[in-house]
């Protein structure tokens, strides 16, 4: 007999535990007290496939305080060749059974333990279950299936009656609880959830530094509104202003801070065209209203102000408004922070940016509905091998047969919606597509309509409430690209991806429309039909929600069906579609120009054809290409895209030589492994000279908890302190110290007289930070300055140790030191090149040790030996960095920290091999992605 504990674990998950143990028994038994579809839903493959191959099932539930799912029931039922019973629960004796049982030859495997077949039960919870293995007509063995058969004889046969019998039943408790949580609904008991506490803290943060202006970007329907409403509440301002762009948002806000601040003792009016209650205390207005009679106000009338869609305060009424107001603070809200022509929503807020909540953080938080997707091969005959993107028409043509209607509708039917109504999108090539599938759909019974940019906004919004309407039978709507982004239907159950996966940005923007959480909706149905498309593998970088990733990464995502992806999240692509795309990645270079070319024209057509002259164009979109990409291929971003877009304009900008020089610095910084250097540069572009102090207060914005030492370190690194001859040669001086503070060069006094220069240094300097605050929040200051997971090169640990030599001088061994600090460089696999790092067996012994053999000159006697073997006593911190590769596509790769490690054991000498405990275990698929070959 063997145990074993199941948790919900990264890719080691019990739903996985049951997929595989149904792929390989010879029967299964299931006694659950709860099912419910978005559980169901989940089996439904490994359920078809298992009876396919003609094993027997029997799968036991209860009624059990009502919580079993009608629909999971008749989904069920819809198995013929499967048994289902339900245990009848009465007022003295429930069902609180959780036990899953595979027959094999020899043994049988009993799962025992908490989880019912939900979602969250079978991939999120913390749930725990054991495993045992047993053979046949062991004690143990025997008496499980006795117990097992005696409730199954109890139980009633699931039939169609009962099903409709049990389901009156559930909707009258449902109505119940439902009236009962409206009752006990009250703004006392409301508390915030986690993003809006951290976006509160980042706020009180940034008022302590003196700050007037912040801006949070989240999400529709992740709570910004009420975020607000609990600063609000925390500050109590004596008046409140609350500017929006559409008037049907404003009575919802309006709504919201009564409902929170209902025992605050202020008044609550409007401002639209028909109300003027301009003497309430806290006022919910209209832009349009606003900017006719704002001059009626003095300037400091409103201590508080809130800018909701905040993107569009560039815009002229915006602008008169915001510069006639001087508020104590204002905050900005946006989904979408994508810049105008004249200002960015950033610069609008003094780039002091509270939180940004993008799709994986908000599925993190559960701030929006999970959703299951499920990656199905396209209909057979279907060939897109030798088409490209500019290849619609064609595309469409090909797509729009017959059978591969019935292919879609019969998937669309196995894996169902989550509803009492299906409420589908449908997303289509061409407006000629999405007429087409909306008639096949028609003609099948299933009502659908077609929309397109040539529809009027009156008739999209009529087909929208159409759509809402559960007494409407229209069930799905079908369109090219209207409802990618900003559009509103919250009710959305299904979304159905019917083209090529071009952008990664298209692709969030689309699955975005359904994730809008509902009190029908626990979880949106996403099925994305995957052909024989060249550049099928970007659906991989879509789901994948990282835009800094390398192929290996990508590969392991693949392979463990994103298992990194939080919450009860659901992905799951068929075994072509996944070989394919496995193919696709290891076919693909990442790094060559056509690749990043092809990203960066893709994503010049989600901006309707704008080329993005700037990084933070970038930063706006969810799902955009990592820039920093194209800057390591060309030396700059500037560079890169004079190569793309040939425009004399970049040829003139880049051809004054010292100009060029601080630009490629400046890029090279990119991504920032500590913001120190660049916020102090970025203070030095609005000042000419910087005191320690001051320089303290710049990097305070970004990080917590600020070190003198090393602000003064990057203060020296920016004087180039610690570059060496060479470097110096290369590379202009943009400051210098001048007595006891930090002064801008020649060069960069005579570069601060171009508009243009100062322009460019900015966006670099802007996208820089923003990208640090989104990659790691408000962090405190450290030495070193390391984050577990994170990529560094060699020399980055000379930076980030404070290394007060030549940083230059931190390369090529794999043991480097800096004081305190041992920093270990490993290569897991050796480059046969390199004759004298053959023989290292270094390696990972499980999640939680290291073995690694240290450089071939090592004896335990000496004083680098003993200072790793005694670091605990002698004070000294060993610090583990790893690559799975030394090089990838050409290009020497960055090694991955793995945190602090502590020595268990050293045997042998020239080498010495240690054996090491790492302080935090290594996550489950990082583990993965550095030890195995996909």
């Amino acid at each position: 007999m063997s145990e074993r504990l199941l948790v919900n674990s990264g890719s080691e998950t019990l739903l996985k535990e049951l997929t595989n143990s149904l792929e390989t028994c010879e029967k299964f038994y299931f006694g659950v007290a709860f099912v419910n579809f978005s559980g169901v839903q989940l089996l439904l493959d490994a359920l078809q496939k298992a009876i396919e191959s003609g094993k027997q099932g029997q799968v036991m539930t209860s009624t059990y305080l009502n919580f079993t799912d009608p629909v999971a029931l008749r989904r069920l039922r819809e198995f013929s060749e499967l048994d289902v019973k339900v245990f009848v629960t009465g007022e003295q004796r429930g069902f609180h059974t959780k036990t899953y049982i595979f027959e094999y030859p020899d043994v049988y495997k009993i799962i025992i333990g908490l989880s019912n077949v939900t979602h969250s039960a079978l991939k999120s919870n913390v749930e725990w279950n054991v495993e045992v293995v047993s053979k046949k007509d062991m004690p143990f063995t025997d008496r499980v299936l006795k117990e097992y058969g005696l409730l199954w004889e109890e139980s009633t046969p699931l039939t169609e009656a009962f099903i409709a019998d049990y389901e009156r039943q559930y909707e009258a408790v449902r109505r119940v609880s439902s009236t009962q949580h409206i009752l006990k609904q009250s703004g006392a008991y409301v508390t915030p959830n986690r993003m809006q506490r951290r976006a509160m803290d980042n706020l009180e943060r940034l008022r302590r530094l003196g700050e007037t202006k912040s801006l949070v970007v989240a999400a529709t329907g992740t709570g910004k509104t009420f975020m607000a409403a609990f600063d609000v509440q925390r500050v109590k301002p004596k008046r409140l202003l609350f500017l929006v762009h559409r008037e049907d948002i404003l009575t919802k806000a309006k709504e919201t801070f009564e409902f929170l601040l209902h025992n605050e003792p202020v008044t609550f009016g409007l401002l639209t065209g028909t109300r003027k209650e301009i003497g309430a205390d806290y006022l919910f207005a209209n832009i349009r209203s606003m900017a006719n009679i704002y001059q009626q106000f003095s300037p400091d009338e409103f201590d508080y102000i809130v800018y909701d869609e905040a993107h569009h305060a560039a815009a002229d009424q915006y602008q008169e408004v915001m510069t006639h107001f001087t508020p104590t603070f204002a905050l900005g809200m946006t989904a979408t922070p994508e810049r105008s022509d004249q200002l960015s929503v950033f610069e609008l807020f003094d780039h002091n940016v509270a939180i940004e909540v993008r799709l994986h953080e908000a599925l993190e938080d559960n701030l929006v509905a999970p959703f299951h997707y499920f990656g199905i091969t396209d209909a057979d005959g279907i060939d897109l091998s030798n088409l490209t993107s500019k290849d619609q028409k064609e595309i469409a043509r090909r797509l729009q047969i017959h059978a591969r209607v019935e292919h879609i509708m019969h998937y669309m039917n196995f894996y169902g919606y989550q509803g009492t109504k299906r409420k589908a999108l449908g997303f289509c090539v061409t407006v000629e597509h999405a007429r087409y599938m909306a008639n096949e759909f028609t003609a099948r019974d299933v009502p659908s309509l077609a929309l397109s940019g040539d529809d009027k906004p009156e008739a999209r919004e009529h087909a929208i409430a159409r759509l809402e309407d559960p007494d409407d039978p229209l069930e799905c709507l079908f369109s090219v690209d209207i409802f990618n982004e900003g559009v509103d239907i919250p009710s959305v159950n299904l979304v159905l991806l019917l083209r090529p996966t071009e952008s990664p940005i298209v692709f969030i923007q689309q699955l975005g429309r359904g994730l809008r959480k509902h009190p029908e909706k626990e979880f949106l149905t996403v099925l994305d039909f995957i052909g024989n498309y060249s550049r099928a593998y970007l659906v991989a970088l879509a789901l994948n929600g990282q835009r800094y990733y390398d192929k290996e990464s990508l590969k392991v995502a693949v392979a463990t069906d994103f298992a990194h992806i939080p919450g009860p999240v659901h992905i799951q692509m068929d075994e072509i579609s996944k070989e394919q795309i496995l193919k696709q990645l290891d076919q693909e270079s990442f790094f060559s120009m056509a690749h990043l070319k092809e990203a960066y024209i893709e994503f010049k057509k989600v901006r309707h054809g704008k080329p993005p002259y700037r990084l933070m164009d970038y930063h706006t979109y969810d799902g955009a290409p990592d820039p920093v990409s194209f800057i390591q291929k060309a030396g700059s971003y500037l560079h890169f895209l004079h190569r793309v877009e040939r425009e004399p304009f970049l040829a003139n900008l880049l051809a004054e030589d010292l100009w060029e020089k601080a630009y490629k610095v400046l890029s090279s910084m990119l991504p920032l492994k500590r913001p120190h250097e660049v916020a102090i540069l970025a203070g030095l572009l609005e000042q000419p000279s910087m005191t320690i102090e001051e320089a303290i207060l710049a990097v305070e914005h970004w990080i917590e908890e600020v070190q003198s030492e090393s602000v003064i370190h990057a203060m020296n690194t920016l004087a180039q302190m610690y570059a060496d001859d060479g470097e110096k040669s290369r590379q202009p001086a943009l400051v210098q110290w001048r007595e006891d503070r930090l002064v801008r060069s020649d060069v960069m006094e005579q570069f601060i007289t171009f508009p243009t220069y100062v322009t460019c240094m900015e966006d670099i300097l802007e996208y820089g930070l923003h990208r640090f605050e989104k990659e790691f929040g408000a962090v405190s200051d450290q030495v070193p300055f390391l984050h577990t997971g994170t990529q560094y090169q060699m020399r980055d640990a000379a930076l980030l140790s404070n290394f007060e030599k030549s940083h230059s001088s931190f390369r090529g061994s794999g043991l480097l030191a800096n004081g305190k600090d041992y920093f270990l460089f490993v290569d897991l696999n050796k480059d046969a090149d390199i004759d004298d790092r053959l023989n290292y067996q270094d390696a990972f012994e499980d999640q939680d040790t290291f073995l690694w053999e240290s450089p071939n000159n090592m004896r335990q006697s000496s004083e680098r030996g003993q200072n790793l073997i005694h670091h605990k006593n002698r004070g000294y911190r060993l610090h583990l960095f790893v690559r799975k590769y030394r090089v990838m596509e050409s290009q020497t790769q960055p090694f991955i920290y793995m945190g602090k490690v502590s020595v268990e054991s050293a045997t042998g000498d020239r080498p010495v091999a240690f054996r090491m405990k790492m302080e935090q275990p290594v996550p489950p698929l990082l583990y993965r992605e550095l030890t195995e070959i996909v």
